[in-house]
């Protein structure tokens, strides 16, 4: 269970050299408990190697750079969210993001099209994200742009997203398939490594508003994709834990990568959030290698292979 606030030194240790590529710090256009810097220090206190600056909103890549120029011991990341704010699926943002060093693409997450159908809705009881509010806000000012489309009507990807995905394969950046629906995921994901790129991250698809089939990961983790399980998606009460663990068996562990989608101010700190997950696998009867390789092996070679 992902009940304690406090890892065990054991898990700590386990955890080395892990990346986390999902991380919502500072400065960023809604409150975060760390900034980049700050947790830059920590993690280098940690052992670990580096993480992925996420905003919903705003490429990172510059953010990435300086912490990088001013922690040398971590490696920060820098990411383009492809969402209205960047002008949706736009091959020249994500050309100019890879050129500053980016190496994470997230597609459409708070402007999806299945994000805006499943608007706000929650499981009961459990915390809604930050951005909701956010996103409600602009909307009350008339501020919403139209959802980011990235499939036909037929269901085939579009021309601007086979555009991106092109960008993606030059430059070997990894690909995360954000806030997508099921259907939109399984054929993003086929068109990615049809268009020559190699590595794919399928987006917390525990959270509520993917909440993607055992069958669905299957045939994803068969492709080739990496299936995300984020810290936050059970602690915030989005999932119950079990059924991740179920998830993660029948899916093979080798297919999952671990990261922690923290940086919210009631949660966790961010660097608490790989070994608090490394425990609660190793309480639920996963071996000491097979976290390893979730958590440490499968984010290193996501950034180095």
């Amino acid at each position: 269970m992902l009940s304690s606030h406090t890892p065990s030194a054991h898990a700590v240790d386990l955890v080395r050299g892990a990346y986390d590529l999902h991380v919502h710090v500072a400065p960023d256009v809604m409150p975060r408990r760390i900034t980049d810097l700050e947790l830059a220090g920590r993690f280098v206190e940690r052992g670990l190697a580096g993480f992925g600056i996420k905003s919903h909103y705003a490429p990172t890549a510059e953010r990435a750079a300086l912490v990088n120029a001013s922690v040398p011991r971590v490696n920060a990341l820098g990411a383009m969210p492809l969402n209205a704010a960047v002008g949706g699926l736009n091959p020249l943002a994500v050309e100019i993001a890879a050129r500053q060093g980016a190496a994470i693409v997230w597609l459409p997450t708070v402007d999806s099209v299945n994000q805006r159908i499943a608007a706000g809705a929650m499981p009961a009881g459990a915390t809604p994200p930050l951005w909701m509010a956010l996103q409600d806000d602009l909307r009350a000012r008339g501020m919403e742009a139209g959802a980011v489309e990235v499939v036909d009507e037929d269901g085939r990807p579009l021309s601007a997203t086979i555009d991106v995905l092109k960008v993606i394969a030059e430059h070997d950046l990894i690909l995360a398939t954000g806030h997508l629906g099921a259907a939109e995921i399984r054929t993003v994901t086929a068109a990615a490594f049809e268009a020559g790129v190699r590595k794919v991250v399928v987006t917390h698809p525990e959270f509520p508003h993917q909440n993607l089939s055992v069958a669905d990961q299957i045939v994803l983790a068969d492709m080739g994709a990496y299936l995300e399980r984020c810290f936050t998606t059970p602690y915030t009460g989005k999932v119950d834990w079990s059924r991740m663990v179920d998830n993660i068996r029948q899916t093979g562990i080798g297919r999952s990568l671990v990261s922690t989608d923290l940086g919210q101010p009631a949660n966790p700190p961010v660097e608490d959030g790989l070994p608090l997950m490394a425990d609660a696998l190793l309480a639920a009867g996963f071996t000491e290698s097979e976290v390893h390789q979730a958590i440490v092996g499968n984010s290193r070679r996501l950034v180095h292979g």
